[in-house]
Parts: structure tokens; C-alpha cells; sequence
């Protein structure tokens, strides 16, 4: 029977357990004190050591006639740890009379360093005066070592980071400059009109696989294109650059529209289709031919699966220009290619993208697109204005998309400058 709500007692006797508890009350205070697991050291106001315990005679090597009554506290210190002692430590721990934890180096009799957590508090007299300083010292090696493997990984982490940083930069200059070789940084200037484009790439990672060019072919026309390559990154650089150049190749031979999409056509789809690679691209290809005795300039120009040119006309109204017939570029042999002219009067622009402004998509949910429609409301706002106005518009617009704009986009304006009015002639003031 036991007391009611009292623990039951342990089954057995309970004679080993007891016998063990006895043991234990045995070890006097004194073999506590020098065996404890920490070292213990109490030393006078002025540091001097009066009493230190076995563990940390044994941690540092040293013997006790040798220290006590003839070593202070600081003397046990590494220089570094004496001079914070001096300046720091012994100055707080007179002051608020206990410190807890503080991280010191000791010094062993073999010249190493003892990484330690030591915690000292005054002792009082019972009128409060300060009678001496107890102190006790625990062995911190396992985790100093710790915190220097936790220190080596974080300086690796780092380096690692700054590589990775220095490696990110060179592909991005390695592809800055592999991007100026596909796409002209500046345009010629063509008598009598004005030109301007924009040129977005969606990854700074990733080479653009959007194209553009104006170029003249003989002492009256200028030619001009603007395409998308399929696909993304050195692949799809491969197909900008050997589509470019067939084409400047294809327009100094003929430059009749209809006749260098032809070309480049059959360029693509021997290099491509014969080997079963699906690549291909859409192109968008023209001449202009300004009229000095009129002002305006002729257009012609031909598509291949390219979304269609729009014309800013000059009385605000503005429309595609379409270019029936048209195939992806390269997809098949033998394809054929309409077509289409227009004249732009002064004032008056044509404007030639990709995909990537057409595609880019707008709201929270990123679920309306910008849309041809869109575009044609754009241009009607703007229009009647000049090359560079537009791409400027253009340009602000696309910026408010943001991640909206998630693919390249190339943008090409070639307009003619609208007639100043006449100022009156000095020659003939008024009367």
C-alpha cells in the first residue's frame, strides 16, 4: 500500500541503486573542486592566482608550485587575450562584479593556444567590500574548430559566389559581343528619310534569336529586313547570322523583295531541312527608294510568315500593309513569295517588329495580349509622327510590361519627314 497520489516505489530493493547514491556522497568537496569537468581558479584583486584546480593544471601543462602565488590570471593569457583582459575584462568585471562566457585564448606550457569560454564574479565581504575573484574556465576547442570549419565554408561559399559572379559578367560580355556581331548597333542614314529601332532581348543569358538591317545596294535604294529565328541561345544565333548574311548577299545580287526571300529560302532548307533539323525563321524583307523631286519614297517589300508592316499615314489614319503568299522562310523548298508596294508622303512612317511586341502580355494575370489590334489603336494616337517618335513611344510602352515581356523584340521605323512650313523669304520681307 502506498500513500494516496504518492510516486509507487521502484520495484526491487533498490540495494544497488542506494549503493551507487552512497558512492557518490563520498567524493569529498575537495576531489570535486579538482576533478570537475571545468577548471576553477580563484585569484586576489590584483589577478594573482591563489588557488587553481587539477583540469586546468592538466589542460595547460603547468604545475601548481609553479603557479600559484607566483602567476596572475593574465599570465595564463595569449598576448591578444592579455591585452583584451587588461583593457576590457578586468575593467567590466569590476564594475558590474560577474562576466559570463567571455571567449580567451590560454597559453599551454607547450607553446599551443587553448581556446576557452571563461565566466569570473567578485566574492564580498559580508560589509561588500571585494575579497577576491572566482573563476571558471570551460575547454572551447570543439567549438572553436567548429566555428573555423563553418568560417572555411562560408570564405568557400564566397569565393564561389564571386566566380559564379565573374563568370556571369564574362558570358555576358562573351554574348554582348556576339549580339553586336547579329544585329547592327546603329544605322546608316538614307537621304532624304529618317530611321530609328529598338531591340529587346528577353534573358541577358541567352543570345536573341530577332533580326534587323538597313543596308544601301546601289545609288538609288536602300534595302531593309527584319525577322524571328525559331528558337533561342547559339542555335538560334547560328540561323540569325546565316540568315542575315544571305540575305545582304542575296540583295547586292538582286534586290527585288520576292527574289531574296527566294534565296534564302533554299539556303535554309539545304542547310536545315535535308538534315531533318526543323529550324526555320520568318522574315520580312524591302527596299526604299526616296524621291528627291517629290519628297517621298517607294516601297517594296515581301513576307515570309512575318507578321504584317504597319504604315503611319500622314493624316492620322493607319493600316497593314499586307504581303499575301508568304511562307515560313526555310520550312519549305520551293515556296513563293508575294509582292507589296506602298509610298510613304512625307510624314509618313512604316514600322516593322516581331512577335515580341505583339505578344506581350499585360494585367496581373499576364492574360491579355497587346494584340494586332492594339497596335493599329497605338499607331492612329500617334500618327502623323516620325521614325524615331515612334520607336520612342513604343519603347515606353513595352517598359510598363515588364516581365510581361517575356521574348525578343525587334523594332525597325523608316519614315519621311514631314514638310516644314515655309518660312517667309528674307529676300521678301513683309510690306
Amino acid at each position: 500500500m502506498s500513500r494516496t497520489g504518492a510516486a509507487p516505489e521502484p520495484p526491487g530493493d533498490g540495494t544497488g541503486t542506494d549503493a551507487e547514491f552512497i558512492a557518490l556522497l563520498e567524493d569529498s568537496a575537495e576531489e570535486l573542486y579538482e576533478s570537475a569537468p571545468c577548471g576553477y581558479l580563484s585569484t586576489l584583486l590584483d589577478g594573482t592566482i591563489a588557488k587553481i584546480n587539477s583540469t586546468l593544471l592538466d589542460w595547460l601543462g603547468l604545475e601548481r608550485e609553479a603557479v600559484v602565488g607566483h602567476k596572475r590570471f593574465a599570465d595564463l593569457l595569449t598576448v591578444g587575450g592579455k591585452l583584451y583582459h587588461e583593457t576590457h575584462f578586468a575593467p567590466l568585471l569590476r564594475m558590474q562584479g560577474t562576466l559570463k562566457g567571455i571567449a580567451l585564448e590560454l597559453k599551454t606550457a607547450d607553446g599551443g593556444r587553448l581556446p576557452t569560454l571563461v565566466s569570473s564574479a567578485l566574492k564580498y565581504s559580508s560589509e561588500g567590500e571585494p575579497l577576491l575573484i572566482r573563476t571558471t574556465v570551460f575547454d572551447a576547442s570543439d567549438r572553436r574548430a567548429y566555428e573555423q570549419e563553418l568560417l572555411h565554408r562560408r570564405q568557400e561559399a564566397e569565393r564561389a559566389r564571386k566566380q559564379a559572379e565573374a563568370d556571369r559578367a564574362r558570358l555576358a560580355e562573351a554574348l554582348a559581343v556576339l549580339q553586336s556581331s547579329l544585329v547592327p548597333d546603329s544605322l546608316p542614314a538614307v537621304p532624304g528619310m529618317e530611321s530609328a529601332f529598338y531591340y529587346h532581348t528577353a534573358s541577358v543569358d541567352r543570345l536573341g534569336g530577332d533580326f534587323y538591317d538597313l543596308f544601301p545596294v546601289d545609288g538609288k535604294r536602300w534595302a531593309f529586313f527584319l525577322g524571328d529565328v525559331c528558337g533561342k541561345g547559339p542555335q538560334a544565333a547560328a540561323v540569325t547570322s546565316l540568315t542575315r548574311y544571305t540575305l545582304r548577299a542575296a540583295a547586292l545580287h538582286d534586290a527585288e523583295p520576292a527574289t531574296a526571300l527566294t534565296t534564302l529560302n533554299q539556303v535554309l532548307h539545304e542547310r536545315y531541312a535535308a538534315t531533318g533539323d526543323p529550324r526555320y525563321c520568318t522574315a520580312i524583307f524591302g527596299t526604299v527608294e526616296p524621291d528627291p523631286v517629290t519628297g517621298s519614297t517607294s516601297v517594296r517589300l515581301a513576307s515570309g510568315g512575318h507578321p504584317p508592316a504597319l504604315v503611319l499615314r500622314a493624316d492620322g489614319h493607319a493600316d497593314f500593309l499586307p504581303t499575301p503568299g508568304g511562307m515560313l522562310v526555310g520550312a519549305l523548298a520551293g515556296a513563293r513569295f508575294s509582292t507589296a508596294t506602298t509610298t510613304l508622303a512625307p510624314g509618313e512612317t512604316l514600322l516593322l517588329y516581331t512577335d515580341g511586341l505583339t505578344e506581350a502580355r499585360t494585367g496581373p494575370h499576364r492574360d491579355s495580349l497587346y494584340g494586332e489590334d492594339a497596335l493599329l489603336d497605338f499607331a492612329a494616337r500617334h500618327a502623323p509622327t516620325g521614325a524615331q517618335e515612334v520607336i520612342t513611344a513604343l519603347t515606353g510602352l513595352l517598359a510598363g510590361f515588364g516581365d510581361g515581356l517575356d521574348d525578343d523584340t525587334a523594332l525597325l521605323a523608316l519614315g519621311v519627314p514631314a514638310l516644314r512650313p515655309h518660312a517667309e523669304s528674307a529676300t521678301n520681307p513683309p510690306r
